[in-house]
Parts: C-alpha cells; structure tokens; sequence
C-alpha cells in the first residue's frame, strides 16, 4: 500500500508541474511534534496527503512535500487524514487552509499535522448545525444562549466534529466573527457550508460571490478524513444575478474536477457524508423552475454511485424531512441514497413569541422546534441521527427530543369521535410505525397525514387575535408537515380525565413515547330564561 501512495504522489507532483512557467503552490505537510505550527529540525513529512486547491489534487511524496499549479482566487486547503489533527488558527477554526494569493510567482505553503486521539477506526460523534442564520448580535445571543451554551455545559456529551450547513448569517456577513466567537465554545474542530444568505452583499457573480466566506471559512469545496467516515462539503448555490429565481442548487465545473480526482482516493469501508446547503431533492412546485438542477445532480450522482455507506446532509428549508433518492432522480446506487434535510437552529429564522429568559420560540412551518442534529458513526460506517430541540418545557410529557402531541382538552362525551391527537414525530419517514392507546386500551395505529399542525396553528391564531406584537416577529404560517400522525379519540368512554400515550419506533433509537390527555364531559343544557 505505502508503495502505491508513493507512486500516486510522484505521479501527482509529475502532472502538478507540466505546465511549465506556471506559479505554483509548494510546500510540506510535516508532523508538527513540538505544535509550534513550523516546521522544524526532528519533524518529518507526512507522506500521501491530499493538498488542493478546489480543483486539482495532489499527494505529498516521502518527505511530506507537494507541488500544485496556482490558482490566484482560490485558497489552497489539505485534507485532514484519519487519525491525524490540525492546530487552530487564532478564531479557533482548524488551520486547514491558506488564503488565495493574488498575483505571481511560486507560493510556499506548508501544513502542520498534529496526531490525533488513539481512536483508530473507533466510532464518531458530529454535531450538525443548519442556517444560525443571524441577522443581528441579538440574534448572536440566541444562538449562543439557546443553542451552543446548553451543549458547552453538557460536560461528558462532547462531539468530536461539527458542521453547519450554510446560511451561517442572514445576508449580514460582518457577523461571522461574532458567530464565530460562540462557535468555537464548543472545543471541537467546526467545517463550515456556504448558503444563499452568505454571498457578498454587493456580488455580481456566482464566482465572486463568497469573498467574506472564504476570508472566515476558506475554501467552499473542502474534504475532511476520520477513521470512522470521510467528510465533503460543497457549495451547492449558484448566484443568478437579474434572473428570478437569484439563486438554484448546482454545482460548477471546478468542482467535479475536484471530486473526479478526490474521490478515487477515498476508501469505500467507511461513510461518506456529503455536506450541501440546498436539498438535492427537487422542492419546485408544479411549473416552476427547478430547485436544483437535475443535470447537475445525475451528474454527482454518477460519481457516488459506487460509494455503498453514503450520506447527504443539507439544509437551507427550515423544515425537517427525510428523503430517499431513487432511479427517477438519477440515483442508481445499490439503495435508496438517504438524505437528511435538517431542521434549522434559527427555526423560523428566530421568530416567535419569546420565551422566560427572553429567547423566541422559533417553531419551524412544519411544527418542528429549533435545535441541532446528532450524527453517530460506528467503526463500520454505520450511523444514528437524532433531532435534539434547543429546550423542552419542563416537566412535560407532551414534548420530548422525539415528538410532540397536540389534542383537546375537552369533549363532549358520546360526541361524534371527529377530534384527534396529533403527534409531530420529527425524525419519522413515511414508513415509521406510530401508535397510540387511550388509558390501558389497545395500541392502535396512528394514521399519518401531510397537513399543518395544530399546536403551530393555534399559535398563529393567537398571533392573530392578540392586540399587540408578541415578539419581534410571529410565528410562521403553518404549512403541511410530512411527519404528522392521527389518531381519533375516543368519547364512549367514562366521563371524566384519560390519559393518551403515543409511541413511535425510530430507525434508529427504538421506541419512542410521549404523552397528554383529555377529559370527557357530560353536556347538561342551560334552561332558557323568560
């Protein structure tokens, strides 16, 4: 194997310096013993890293050394290798990448390594994050006090990894060193997707665009190796200029030349995640343009398609969904490839009434809390997600990580049994098993229904009906959720209070329960007065 590596980086470096007269990068990847980030007497190359620049790929030779054709406008990055790790830079980011370098002439660039924890091919805990979406430090607060301090405190639950998946900011890009400064309370290394509200306010051109990005994160195509999985990122938003729409998921040409030479590199026992901002799956209505465009996507699909563990992560909606591809999207794998599309941290973009401590709802369209995903990777590349809301009422039962349940608080008893418990399962795909019983009766099957839910309905109501504004801006319309269940209650019981219980099987966690009730009353009619 250490032979091949050799002669794949003496072939890189061969084809690296072809064109001749070209400015090059050069440089070592190099174990950094002492962590002084230099390169020093005693600290030897690392050989068969991948070093790029977005476009071309390279892997270092013997003595940890490379040589690329220089790009002016794009940063040059190395791809972290498993059981390796990279210093951080002075905002607590990894030290993965060098800043473009306008103008001629060759550029030295060398990357310090340090060994990573003794974990070897040992399982993986990743935070993901979808659009903070910040559009002022108000908002800063809210992200830090309700979704990254509650982690920080959380002591022995650390995540080795995270991500966020675009839309860092909401069109306010001065805002990243802030997000940034909350961020880095985390301790763990953090990649970064760009999204629609991260381009340049005044860009004229989707190639231009993502200055202020890459000037916070560094490049906007990046890869990233654990033992346990490999990690890509790309930006998938195209900038239209003066067209409606501004923007459409895509990908550009420098982009699959980069994954044409990355990923015939990268071992096909482990997972691969895919890390985008616009879902991959098509969200147009009927007659409107394409949300992503499908030559795009059947093209990355062709490139994937020998990948057996495969997962995308994307964001970009604020809704919460799961979505197979299949051979009528292009995807022609040996399964269904998995996408999750995850629920935001902003919620609806931080609208809502506010809470105790001041902080707003936040309740997605969909009915979904705001929070952050956990993604769980076994040694086998196997893997666990699960939604965890930014904070749950205390002490009840009705709302847990897993779900909530909407039902009346009262009926008539022997009414016409047209009224429900709802429950908004928020992982659930459209084959998940829920079900409920009422009291210590029979489990029975809930129906699942793509229709707003009730509890955000009643909330948009009383947005309606109140005299003055609840919070700096209301909850968002209730829109048709993919992930919501019926079940009618019954009203020929006894009078009286009876407890529902609702249990939905995850994929992944087992079984999960929540619980409410409701009361049947007997009507007694008022006598007309004269």
């Amino acid at each position: 194997m250490r032979s091949l590596v050799r002669l794949l980086a003496a072939l890189c470096l061969f084809a690296a310096a072809g064109a001749a007269g070209a400015a090059q990068w050069q440089g070592r990847v190099f174990d950094d013993r002492d962590g002084d980030g230099v390169a020093g007497p005693g600290e030897p190359g690392v050989e068969g890293v991948a070093v790029s620049d977005g476009r071309s790929v390279v892997l270092t030779d013997g003595e940890g050394r490379y040589r690329l054709d220089a790009r002016a406008d794009a940063p040059l990055f190395v791809v972290k290798p498993a059981g390796w790790r990279l210093p951080l830079r002075a905002d607590g980011l990894p030290a993965a990448w060098h800043a473009p370098r306008p103008g001629g002439g060759d550029r030295e660039a060398d990357f310090a390594l340090q060994r990573g924890p003794a974990r070897g091919r040992g399982g993986l805990s990743v935070r993901v994050f979808a659009d903070p979406q910040v559009k002022s430090l108000a908002d800063v607060d809210y992200y830090a006090r309700d979704i990254v301090d509650p982690l920080a405190a959380a002591g022995g639950r650390e995540a080795d990894l995270g991500i966020s998946l675009g839309d860092i900011v909401d069109d306010v890009v001065a805002l990243y060193p802030d997000v940034n400064a909350v961020t880095r309370r985390l301790g763990v290394p953090w990649l970064h997707v760009p999204g629609n509200h991260d381009f340049d306010p005044d860009a004229k051109a989707d190639d231009t665009s993502l200055s202020a990005f890459r000037a916070s994160y560094g490049p906007d195509t990046f890869a990233w190796e654990e033992g346990a999985a490999s990690f890509l990122v790309l930006d998938d938003v195209v900038l239209q200029p003066g067209q409606r729409p501004a923007y459409v998921g895509g990908l550009r040409g420098d982009q699959f030349e980069f994954l044409e030479a990355w990923l015939p590199t990268v071992p096909k026992d482990r997972l691969l995640v895919l890390g985008v901002h616009i879902p991959l799956f098509d969200t147009a209505a009927p007659g409107r343009p394409e949300t992503f465009r499908s030559a795009d996507r059947e093209r990355l699909f062709a490139l994937l398609r020998d990948f057996p563990k495969l997962l995308v992560l994307s964001g970009h909606r604020h809704t919460q969904r799961q979505h197979r591809h299949g051979p009528a999207e292009g995807w022609h794998g040996a399964v269904p490839l998995h996408e999750f599309n995850v629920g935001a941290a902003s919620g609806a973009f931080w609208s809502g009434a506010p809470d105790a401590e001041g902080i707003p709802d936040a309740t997605m369209a969909d009915g979904t809390p705001n929070g952050h995903a956990l993604l769980e990777i076994d040694a086998d590349g196997g893997y666990r997600l699960s939604w965890h809301p930014a904070r749950l009422p205390v002490a009840d039962p009705a709302r847990t990580n897993a779900m909530h349940l909407h039902a009346p608080k009262v009926l008539r008893r022997g009414a016409y049994p047209a009224w429900a418990v709802y429950a908004n399962v928020y992982m659930a795909e459209a084959d998940t098993r829920v079900e409920y019983r009422v009291g210590e009766g029979e489990w029975r099957p809930m129906q699942r229904v793509e229709r707003p839910d009730p509890w955000l309905m009643a909330e948009n109501a009383r947005d309606d009906e109140a005299a003055a504004l609840r919070g700096f801006d209301r909850s968002p319309e209730a829109e048709p959720s993919v992930h919501l269940w019926r079940g009618a209650l019954p009203t020929d019981l006894a009078a009286g209070g009876h407890a529902i219980e609702v249990r939905a099987f995850d994929r992944w966690h087992g079984e999960q329960r929540a619980a409410t009730n409701y009361r049947l009353e007997e009507w007694v009619a008022v006598p007309a007065t004269e």
